[in-house]
């Protein structure tokens, strides 16, 4: 029983000293105890039956009270009787200061779970997070009326920036009690060691010591990438990191679910490289089409393809994307071909190979799966050439309940475009962006590309949602 600790850290062992030998010598874990008859268990270990029954149903409601749906919780009924007026209690949210963006992510950041801010260089995720800084600190319905915790692994927490809120959001003019410079502590984790030490120990103390309501990771995949993409084996260093993110995704939420406090994290992207097929037949461009291994079993008829073509790879997208076809056509820039011996096929003398397993469904390939849980990509139309995907991979995409991409475009113009002293380029002044509620626990995803999506300017007080009129424009 070697996750016992694991799994309950809390549980009282010495009033069962006497049974843990046996269990330990025998190998039973947490879930047997639950889960196997008492009878076999008895047989197994050679324990008194009445004990072990003892013990299994003390792990029970250990675990009921862990996971707050006992009914000797003290404070609040089981969670498996509370009414909706219960649960609406329990539910708060973090503000961002702005109406829209609020109703977008149904009322503000949640706490109780683990978010995550993504977007490129600029795309305004510093912006967000300081905005949340200042709102926790402000009374429900708004905030938590509680301090936060920023921790950095890239620059530091930037109190300028702050202030400069402070002094210019509207939102603070009318408040008798603003929120303040004081209430938000922060730390810096220059590596990954410093990283998980701060997260595991010093991290619980501050939350217990100063009711923190909210922890910033700015950003997530600074340390993990800084460490694992240099030297050593490629396998070994994944498999390793995989391990670290779902420990560090556990005790992030455990601190969120045990002390109602919002999480919140960063995370950068990179680009997302596409197939050589970026467009179908009809011309549709920004579809991943992924190439086939499988050769033709049977020659098409002579007037349909060439059966010189009958090794070429061919295209298969992903159902969301999914387009009538005709009959096959040669690919653009293919010279036509009159030799008989072309039409016909030459065949060797030599034993064909076997025939390999067929391609996976679209509907399983990672290039469809992405569309789902990065926020780039679900736009049929898009140009992929331009698309992102979230660091990290799929694996920290489970640890995280939900996610909010921030996009940006370039405004082109002559007033948008000056000219850079130092290189000689053009530089753009200003970019359209929005944010986009990739998935959520509460509330339901936006729509493919940016239906949905709500534009946002960033001002001297923050984030501020552009007004329909001021979109036309």
């Amino acid at each position: 029983m070697t996750d016992l600790s694991r799994v309950l850290p809390g549980f009282p062992t010495a009033q069962y000293a006497g049974l843990l030998p046996a269990l330990e010598k025998n190998q039973v874990t947490t879930a047997e105890l639950l889960t196997v008859d008492i009878a076999d268990l008895g047989k197994r270990t050679k324990l008194p039956l009445l004990d072990l029954k003892r013990m299994c149903n003390a792990v029970l409601e250990a675990l009921h009270l862990d996971l707050g749906v006992s009914e000797k919780q003290p404070g609040r009924p089981s969670a498996l009787k509370q009414t909706a007026s219960d649960l609406a209690q329990r539910w708060s949210t973090i503000s961002t200061l702005d109406e829209s963006l609020d109703q977008a992510l149904g009322g503000g950041v949640p706490t109780g779970y683990v978010t995550e801010i993504v977007g490129e260089s600029g795309a305004g995720k510093t912006q967000f997070l300081l905005t949340m800084l200042l709102a926790v600190q402000l009374p429900p319905p708004h905030g938590l009326g509680r301090p936060a915790l920023y921790i950095s692994t890239e620059a530091p927490l930037s109190t300028k920036r702050l202030a400069q809120m402070l002094k210019s959001n509207p939102f603070f003019k009318d408040l008798d009690m603003k929120p303040t410079l004081d209430r938000i502590m922060s730390t810096a984790t220059p590596d990954l060691e410093s990283q998980e030490h701060i997260l595991q120990y010093q991290v619980p103390v501050q939350v217990e010591r100063h009711n923190v309501g909210l922890i910033v990771l700015d950003s997530v995949a600074a340390n993990y990438r800084a460490e694992y993409e240099r030297g050593g084996s490629l396998g070994s260093n994944m498999a390793a990191r995989s391990a670290d993110l779902i420990r560090m995704g556990q005790l992030l939420h455990d601190l969120a679910r045990r002390h109602n406090l919002a999480v919140v994290v960063a995370n950068q992207v990179m680009d997302r490289i596409p197939s050589s097929h970026s467009s179908n037949n009809s011309g549709t461009p920004g579809i991943f089409a992924i190439k086939s291994s499988v050769a033709t079993p049977k020659s098409p008829p002579l007037a349909a393809a060439p059966p010189s073509a009958a090794n070429a790879q061919m295209p298969q997208d992903s159902p969301l994307t999914s387009r009538s076809r005709g009959p096959w056509q040669p690919p653009p820039g293919a010279e036509p071909t009159s030799s008989l011996a072309d039409m016909v096929g030459v065949r060797s003398s030599m034993p064909e190979p076997p025939p390999e397993d067929p391609p996976a469904p679209a509907s399983l390939l990672l290039d469809h799966q992405n569309r789902w849980v990065t926020g780039w990509g679900d736009d049929p139309y898009a140009d992929p050439n331009h698309f992102k995907t979230p660091t990290l991979g799929l694996v920290w995409s489970t640890q995280v309940a939900a996610r909010v991409a921030l996009l940006k475009r370039p405004i082109y113009g002559r007033k948008d475009v000056v000219e850079d002293e130092e290189t000689g380029g053009v530089v753009l002044r200003h970019w359209r962006r929005w944010m986009k509620v990739v998935f959520a626990p509460h509330v339901p995803g936006t729509g493919q590309g940016l239906d949905g999506a709500v534009e946002f300017e960033v001002n001297m007080g923050g984030l501020k949602s552009m007004e329909k009129d001021k979109r036309k424009e």
